[in-house]
């Protein structure tokens, strides 16, 4: 079977060549639920890519921009499906000095223990000891 050259490739057809999703009905329901838009509009599973549209994908918990570099209608393996989009990554839009605050705030974030319910006395004070040494030193 001859390969053509495409145009045009229905994004969940695409989101599922690139291996973002398993089967091309996740891949419908990640668009359905809003996760994934094209070129700054939210699209719909049946919405057309060209090459050089802009996807933001929501997946995992984390947004993904991406550059459309490559069609494809089915899946292919994962050195060729990486070779379909270009992907922007949030830490190359900041400065050294920015990126060492994020890093900084998502540390602090990791460190905060996770209690069951409402903190005791005892765990209350724990909490407070620990706030107030970060705010020294990061003062």
């Amino acid at each position: 079977m001859k390969q053509e050259a495409l145009e045009t490739v229905r994004l969940d057809r695409w989101l599922n060549a690139a291996r973002f999703c398993k089967t091309r009905s996740q891949a419908g329901e990640l668009c359905r639920g809003r996760k994934v838009k094209v070129n700054g509009k939210t699209a719909k599973p049946h919405t057309f890519l060209k090459i050089g549209d802009r996807i933001t994908l929501f997946l995992h918990g984390t947004y993904r921009s991406l550059e459309v570099t490559g069609l494809a209608q089915r899946g292919l393996p994962a050195k060729e499906a990486r070779l379909l989009y270009r992907e922007d990554r949030p830490e190359d839009r900041f400065s050294g000095e920015e990126r060492e605050l994020i890093a900084l705030a998502a540390q602090a974030m990791a460190v905060r223990p996770r209690y069951k319910g409402r903190p005791t006395k005892r765990e209350r004070r724990k909490m407070d000891r620990e706030k107030s040494e970060f705010h020294q030193e990061n003062h």
